[in-house]
């Protein structure tokens, strides 16, 4: 009985690997689109943002195996939706004003995520980054303004 229960388990997550999302990792992006910043922030905003806001996202083992690989392209695609760091120079003031507004509250509240973080833990934040993000955020957003 135990056999078979398993049997079926392996038929059935076999079965599911042929339902893809299809986000692609990697998006034609022009380098001249992507945002400019001290290295300090470009460094923070690579290790912490790019997988889910950038066009190029480091795919982990899991980005092709299904459940996990639903899970993990959606949250890239809704991420890319919000802000793509990679197309920035291509974002109206107004959508670029609008991120930085949101930017603050975001990484101190949720981002990156706790199911990012608990699989790539040198993508966590420390106070003093957030920080650092911040006032970044709200100098850029008077620059822009």
């Amino acid at each position: 009985m135990l056999k078979s229960f398993w049997f079926w388990i392996l038929i059935l997550f076999l079965s599911i690997q042929i339902i893809s999302m299809d986000i692609p990792s990697k998006l034609n992006s022009k380098p001249e689109n992507e945002i400019v910043a001290s290295k300090e922030v470009m460094n923070i905003l690579q290790r912490s943002c790019y997988d889910c806001h950038s066009s190029r996202v480091k795919e982990p083992w899991y980005y092709n195996v299904a459940p996990a690989s639903w899970y993990t392209q959606l949250h890239v695609k809704n991420g890319r939706a919000v802000v793509n760091f990679s197309e920035w120079n291509n974002y109206s003031k107004e959508k670029q004003l609008k991120v930085l507004d949101k930017l603050p509250k975001s990484i101190v509240i949720r981002m990156p995520l706790l199911t990012y973080t608990y699989l790539h833990e040198e993508s966590k934040l420390s106070n003093i980054e957030k920080k650092t993000l911040a006032k970044w955020a709200r100098r850029l957003k008077e620059k822009i303004k």
